[in-house]
């Protein structure tokens, strides 16, 4: 459910970028996105054979790993107050295939490592059971301003 998502990262529309979150485990999250047709990026990003921005798949899986991290810290006894998650390393991103408007397509993260305040993780995103996106990431927990 959204309200679950808007309770959880601190993401809100028009880039919020998944609407559910399907499962959390002690290891990674799902969490799953609806890419509407009528969402504006569509008009401008190959007009006439809509395509969803590359970019925006990524924040699908950065949120997701938003998700797991929070979660986990939560379920530590940790929970975050005063931090937020933010995206501090991308690597190694593929794009293996395309999401078109009226897709669903399920993100998958995994967490790797944790040094010192860097959570590293591993993400894919699948549509149809076949993954369109993976690469690697770093989340870090940074103070919110005062």
């Amino acid at each position: 459910m959204l309200s679950e998502v808007l309770a959880t990262i601190p993401h809100r529309p028009p880039f919020l970028f998944i609407d559910e979150i399907k499962e959390v485990r002690a290891d990674g999250a799902i969490c799953t996105r609806t890419f509407r047709a009528d969402e504006p990026f569509y008009a401008g990003h190959y007009p006439g054979n809509p395509i969803t921005p590359g970019v925006l798949l990524c924040e699908s899986v950065f949120q997701t790993g938003a998700v797991y991290l929070t979660r986990k810290l939560q379920s530590e006894g940790g929970a975050p107050d005063g931090k937020t998650p933010v995206l501090c390393r991308i690597e190694e991103a593929k794009f293996k295939g395309m999401v078109k408007p009226g897709d669903t397509v399920v993100i998958e993260v995994k967490h790797v490592e944790t040094l010192q305040q860097f959570h590293f993780l591993t993400g894919t995103v699948r549509r149809e059971g076949k993954a369109v996106l993976t690469l690697r990431f770093a989340l870090a927990l940074v103070d919110q301003p005062a």
